[in-house]
């Protein structure tokens, strides 16, 4: 769980790691991960948190006359990247909240909106929504001027055994340097598509999952490019190969106990568990704008390649939107395979939380567990068992937040604002770009 750090330790750690820089890292509307860099004369500005930024140039944040923002540093993320800058200085780095110059925390900040649903499900009587992400990702070879092309350095497949080549290597000095700042590595191996691999950290609550699936993006990027490799997130990069998901396990505690588990029910749910289930999946497509951010995300959201396409749940069934992994009481989980690694991760477990503490509240069972694979089935067939699809375009899942004041109510309403625009401008702009495809097919008409 979050270890604690003082000031003093932070100041120690400066001066025995030889840190030269402070990185002050933040989020933004659309989960990039944002930084001012300030240089170690400045760590007692830093420490009583009065590092200020214009926020009026990150997207989603404010208008030029209101721009001045503060940034209130976690003491508990503190880590040392393992490499040297250009000094030969070290880099310490601190995850940080948005506050105003008076000292409120910004409601457009992503990690403060997390933490505002947290303290509501406090409010309800649970301790914690505890989190594993599994962000996969696809290495990519470089070109000779240094830019990122769709070659692979690999072409191997799910589990593959590949010791010596340049994926495998990369991805095991990934682990190292994870667990050189604190991660606890559970696995790393490669998965389904060329050159796609994974790497699984150990669950934790969900603002310290929320930031270090973040910091495991700069740690991936960087190492990947130390190797010569590009390492991307995007959620379909490679037209004909599988896609890359974030695969999302959440279970809710009071205290150590674990309320998701009940030894006596099937599957071991408790109805703790059945309920929040229900409110995910009554809120599904609204959640996927949320979960599935991008125009190219909904080009991993279609049948033949394990992601789900329909509004559904199982065991070890698959193919659908939910899944309830086989574990014990500790691990009892459900794992929600829709959303992929371009989504904002304090959005989307702010959107999840809200749609699960809603379930709860009402008290609703949730659908029959799926025992097929839906691919096999027609339509009809699944009309009949009541099955909706998840939106099939970026427009349509938006379509269905602005309908969903449950989720909108989840982002708040500066977040709600600033997200509809920055994907309605994305929608727009793609609308309007004329493709290869699209030339090949009809020049001729």
């Amino acid at each position: 769980m979050t270890k604690k750090i003082s000031a003093d330790d932070i100041r120690k750690s400066v001066k025995e790691d030889d840190v030269k820089f402070i990185r002050l890292a933040f989020t933004d509307i659309n989960g990039t991960l944002k930084a001012v860099e300030v240089p170690n004369s400045q760590l007692e500005t830093v420490l009583s948190n009065d590092v200020r930024f214009d926020g009026s140039s990150i997207d989603g944040f404010v208008r030029l006359e209101e721009s001045d923002m503060v940034l209130y540093p976690d003491f508990s993320t503190w880590s040392v990247l393992p490499w040297s800058d250009t000094t030969g200085g070290k880099i310490g780095c601190l995850t940080c909240s948005v506050h105003t110059t008076d000292g409120k925390p910004f409601a457009g900040d992503p990690r403060n909106n997390l933490k505002r649903i947290i303290e509501q499900m406090k409010d309800m009587g649970f301790t914690a929504f505890d989190i594993g992400f599994e962000a996969e990702f696809h290495l990519l070879k470089l070109d000779e001027n240094g830019n990122w092309t769709t070659q692979v350095p690999d072409h191997a497949s799910y589990f593959d055994l590949t010791s010596n080549d340049e994926s495998a290597s990369c991805r095991r000095d990934i682990v190292e340097t994870l667990e050189s700042i604190g991660f606890e590595v559970e696995a790393a191996h490669h998965e389904v598509g060329d050159g796609q691999q994974e790497i699984d950290f150990r669950f934790d609550d969900a603002l310290t999952t929320a930031d270090r699936v973040q910091t495991f993006k700069m740690i991936v990027r960087e190492i990947a490019k130390q190797h010569g490799l590009f390492a991307t997130f995007m959620a379909k990069p490679l037209q004909g190969q599988a896609g890359n998901g974030m695969h999302t396990n959440m279970s809710l505690f009071k205290g150590s106990k674990n309320a998701f588990y009940d030894k006596n029910n099937k599957y071991h749910l408790s109805k703790t568990a059945l309920y929040f289930l229900n409110g995910i999946l009554e809120h599904a497509r609204a959640i996927t704008a949320v979960g599935n951010p991008t125009v190219n995300s909904y080009k991993r959201l279609i049948p033949g390649f394990e992601a789900p396409v329909y509004i559904s749940w199982a065991s070890k069934n698959r193919s659908p939107m939910v899944r309830v992994p086989s574990a014990g009481e500790l691990n009892t989980r459900l794992e929600m395979r829709s959303a992929d690694p371009t989504a904002n991760p304090y959005l989307l477990l702010a959107a999840c939380l809200s749609a699960g503490l809603a379930g709860i509240k009402e008290e609703k069972m949730p659908m029959e567990p799926v025992t097929c694979n839906l691919f096999d089935l027609t339509e009809k067939q699944r009309n009949e068992m009541g099955i909706k699809p998840l939106p099939s375009t970026l427009h349509n899942a938006l379509k269905a937040f602005k309908k969903d004041q449950l989720i909108q109510d989840a982002l708040g309403e500066h977040l709600t604002q600033s997200f509809i625009d920055s994907k309605e401008l994305e929608w727009s702009q793609y609308t309007q770009t004329v493709s290869d495809w699209e030339r090949n097919r009809y020049m001729g008409y």
